[in-house]
């Protein structure tokens, strides 16, 4: 049975103080190596003890053997790689046996110094299918083939710092902190809820009921490290659980944030999940349907099955120690204004629910949410970080090849919709103006802010790479839609009284040109009264999806 460790940190501050002052003078002699963002989370749950018994990166002999066995050489149990990927670049200036301080690149602090075991370059197809299931669309497949370095540096950590919070950290304990915690508050059972998303009256009352059928008390522990890309940000989630938490029984229920870089892994992430609750402390863990799965791929199939997670759990639990509570889902009964687990309904009753995709439809159009399904302190939170679309952000990017017509369409739209009624701002950003490294923040921040942005680029247009990081990231922040400008090029041409396509620089363009495959709109601006045409085209497309109403 797993055994729960103080962390390498508590360790060495417990053991030696003076020794955290000689390794912070050694870091300052070394190579360092700048963490990402999930390395710095993986970090910090080695560091405090939440990845025990891990104290350092994979080695390849433990990487290899958690990708085929889900164990470590020495046989214990853990099903996800704990990584430390790094360009091909830094791999080759570093060697085996060499001491490397990993620091925090957000202030530069040393973080760590690891002794590197080994440096090994991964089959990342071995692990992308036996740890994800290979199906190219996962997120963490993702992850793997188009950010993660591809060379892994494996070894044993000197802790130095965790890494520095601002935000919440009376809630951020470590697993020593919790556990003290439940010993001193004589919590014999905790039942650990794990989410990343908001929480609303059916989760309040599942937790409730798990807790009472364990006689437990209740751990909710959500995830505020990295989870999946499009999930609502991690401070609109903790406003949500600081309401959350006072609707539960006084003394039932502790809130604790949990640093983790989730991988989206479903049944193996299931179990890394119920050994991280046993190191903070939990006697249980709700294990829900589809538990940490990413839902389904572009054609529908599910990535995992809904009870995968739970069986895999359920089938190591007595080596985890830990005991599985099963996500028992519940359904409001609205003749007797209670919630029910959808087993014990009988046939015939009434029952309410909203989906998740309803919730994001209410929010965005500014319908109604019933108090049944959610209480109004969490509604008025989820509006005020997702306001109607109304009152939403958006870019829209102009595609097309130069003197296309994009600039007199792009001068047009600002002026059209600046016109309309409503507050919002429109900005128009000439892609010349601002580089390609820097566009991506700065759109993706005006959209934040609530602000229409028109992107146009006159003369180079933007590669493929440029704009799938432009699309992505603005779309983090809001909506992102592209107008194909059709522009024929001997149009073009003709519009071009600057002898541009006569240059290499215009050669090259033709030569690079490709239309954006999933562009919401098109227009060719060489026909008669295009001009005109394509803003109603783009003014109908953004009415239709809620951004002006007329």
């Amino acid at each position: 049975m797993l055994t729960p460790h103080g962390g390498i940190l508590q360790d060495l501050i417990a053991r030696d103080s003076a020794k955290k002052d000689a390794l912070i003078s050694e870091a300052a002699s070394l190579q360092s190596i700048d963490l990402t963002d999930r390395q710095l989370c993986d970090i910090e749950l080695i560091l405090n003890g939440g990845f025990s018994p891990l104290t350092g990166f994979n080695t390849k002999a433990d990487y290899e053997s958690i990708c085929n066995d889900m164990r470590l050489v020495s046989g214990q149990i853990w099903s996800i790689p704990i990584t430390l990927d790094v360009s091909e670049e830094t791999a080759k200036k570093v060697e085996e046996g060499q001491r490397v301080v990993l620091r925090d690149p957000r202030d530069d602090s040393p973080l760590a110094i690891i002794t590197i075991a080994d440096i090994y370059k991964p089959n990342k197809e071995v692990e992308a299918k036996k740890v994800f299931r290979g199906d190219p669309e996962h997120p963490a497949i993702k992850y793997l083939f188009e950010t993660a370095g591809d060379y892994y540096i494996g070894g044993e950590l000197d802790a130095i710092n965790l890494p520095k919070h601002y935000d919440y950290t009376e809630f951020r304990k470590t697993p020593a902190q919790l556990r003290s915690e439940f010993e001193s508050r004589h919590w014999n059972k905790v039942v650990a809820f794990q989410t990343r998303n908001p929480m609303h009256r059916a989760h309040r009352e599942l937790t409730v009921r798990a807790a009472k059928d364990k006689i437990a008390h209740l751990l909710i522990h959500p995830v505020v490290g990295m989870t999946k890309p499009g999930d609502i940000d991690h401070h609109t989630r903790v406003k949500v659980y600081q309401e959350i938490i006072k609707k539960y029984p006084n003394g039932m229920a502790k809130l604790s944030l949990l640093p983790l870089a989730m991988r989206m892994a479903g049944d193996r992430e299931a179990v890394w999940h119920a050994i991280i609750r046993k190191n903070y402390g939990a006697t249980h863990f709700i294990v829900g349907r589809d538990h940490a799965g990413p839902g389904s791929n572009s054609k529908g199939v599910d990535f995992y099955g809904p009870y995968d997670a739970q069986e895999l759990v359920e089938k190591f639990k007595a080596e985890l120690g830990i005991e599985v509570v099963p996500f028992r889902m519940v359904t409001y009964l609205p003749d007797e204004d209670r919630y029910s687990p959808i087993d014990l309904v009988s046939s015939g009753t009434k029952t309410c629910s909203i989906s998740g995709t309803e919730l994001r439809k209410r929010l965005r159009d500014g319908t109604e949410i019933p108090e049944w399904f959610s209480y109004p302190e969490v509604v008025k939170i989820l509006r005020t970080a997702h306001p109607p679309r109304p009152q939403q952000g958006f870019a829209l990017y102009l595609a097309g090849l130069p003197f296309s017509g994009m600039h007199a369409l792009s001068y047009a739209l600002q002026a059209t919709f600046n016109q309309f009624q409503g507050g919002r701002h429109i900005t128009l950003i000439d892609a010349d103006a601002v580089s390609a490294e820097y566009l991506p923040f700065v759109v993706s921040e005006l959209v934040r802010s609530g602000a229409g942005v028109i992107v146009a680029n006159a003369k180079e247009v933007l590669d493929a790479s440029h704009y799938a990081k432009l699309k992505n990231t603005v779309s983090k922040a809001g909506s992102f839609i592209t107008v194909n400008i059709e522009t024929p090029l001997e149009a073009c041409k003709t519009n071009d009284r600057y002898g541009f396509y006569d240059s290499e620089a215009g050669k090259k363009t033709i030569e690079n040109f490709k239309p954006v495959v999933d562009a919401e709109i098109s227009a060719d601006l060489s026909i008669e009264d295009s001009l005109n045409i394509a803003i109603q085209k783009v003014v109908l497309y953004l009415e239709e999806q809620g951004f002006f109403r007329f």
